[in-house]
């Protein structure tokens, strides 16, 4: 393992979509598997505190940095397998881009991503969190991970079922015991997407929910959906100067869900539609962003100074106007959610990784 010396701080800020956040100590970057089992497990007996760093899509790290070693996942690698019954197994390195393998899966004319195009960040990622949009996450394609258990070095492989995938979460998140080596999806050949699920992706394709289409047709669709709400990385556009969306969906059990739908009537009106989806028995799903905007909070939305803001397109995005700094991103997260909680007694949860820092 090559490591830099320890004068070599590197400007995480470079690192992240973000464009925030101090120093790396230490910096390195991994470019095979085995040399970042050899770098995690070096560093690991060292006792050596540890970042991994993807694609810096899903990160918020505070202004003081890192005070340990950043190990960049940079490994490349792409396979596919024959599943038979018209499926195919693509295998993919970690460090690989995400939307570069969305986009070789759609023109190799294979199905079941297609809705998750556009989405930043590196496959190794997607696991964690569960990554997932337009009615479409990677539980429903993926197969299995490999994974380096931390504590006991050992490499091993884990079916999807064994993840705890849930949404926006699995096991692996929250939690530094395991790095994802590389994924396996099962696709299905023939051209055609997985079922349209979501309503605004049906309506923008002109069929009706469940329906398949071409699974090109699908990524464009998709693409421009997430431009219209900058949610598609243009480093012209402080609208996608970001972390995504910053807030997941809150979910509630039946008998929270009859408050909040008190404080919504009492506060805009007992004729008001509110939006709610079904999340399992006993729990629905509210939307984050129709509460933040109930709440008060608008598109274009700004911080105190202005360095940061809502999204003038989206307002789950908390954007970096250029200038912020992140205890400036991290007030405005503080303001929305406790303005949330204030107005309907909901508590938004933040989606990205928060590296020293909180919302506390």
């Amino acid at each position: 393992m090559t490591t830099p010396p320890s004068s070599t701080r590197v400007p995480l800020a470079e690192c992240t979509t973000l464009r925030l956040g101090g120093p790396a100590a230490r910096f390195t970057r991994a470019t095979t598997a085995a040399e970042l089992v050899e770098t995690v497990r070096a560093l690991d007996a060292s006792g050596e505190p540890l970042l991994l760093l993807g694609g810096g899509s899903n990160l918020v790290v505070a202004d003081a940095g890192f005070a340990g070693t950043v190990v960049q996942v940079g490994t490349a690698g792409r396979r596919l397998d024959p599943l038979g019954d018209g499926l195919v197994q693509l295998t993919v390195e970690a460090g690989e881009d995400w939307d570069s393998v969305v986009a070789e899966a759609v023109a190799q004319g294979l199905g079941g991503l297609e809705c998750l195009s556009g989405i930043p960040g590196l496959v190794g990622a997607t696991p964690v969190q569960n990554v997932g949009a337009y009615g479409v996450e990677v539980a429903q394609v993926l197969t299995s991970v490999d994974l380096l258990d931390r504590r006991t070095g050992r490499v091993h492989q884990v079916p999807a079922d064994g993840l705890g995938l849930a949404y926006r979460t699995s096991v692996l998140k929250g939690t530094d015991h395991a790095v994802v080596l590389r994924a396996r999806f099962a696709l299905t050949a023939g051209g055609q997407s997985a079922p349209i699920r979501y309503a605004e992706l049906a309506r923008v394709l002109g069929v009706t929910q469940g329906d398949r289409v071409p699974a090109d047709a699908a990524r464009k669709a998709v693409l421009e959906l997430r431009r219209g709400k900058g949610m598609v990385l243009d480093a012209t556009d402080h609208d996608t100067w970001s972390a995504g969306s910053f807030f997941t969906n809150p979910m509630v059990d039946d008998s929270t869900l009859t408050g909040v739908l008190i404080r919504i009537a009492e506060r805009l009106g007992s004729h008001v539609d509110v939006p709610t989806y079904p999340a399992g028995a006993g729990f629905s799903k509210l939307s984050a962003a129709w509460l933040i905007e109930r709440a008060g909070f608008h598109r274009g939305y700004r911080g105190p100074g202005g360095r940061v803001a809502l999204s003038g397109k989206h307002t789950l995005a908390l954007t970096n106007r250029g200038g912020a700094s992140t205890e400036d991103l991290l007030d405005l997260a503080r303001e929305v959610r406790d303005g949330v909680r204030t107005a309907f007694g909901v508590e938004l949860r933040p989606e990205p990784v928060l590296v020293a820092c909180d919302l506390r």
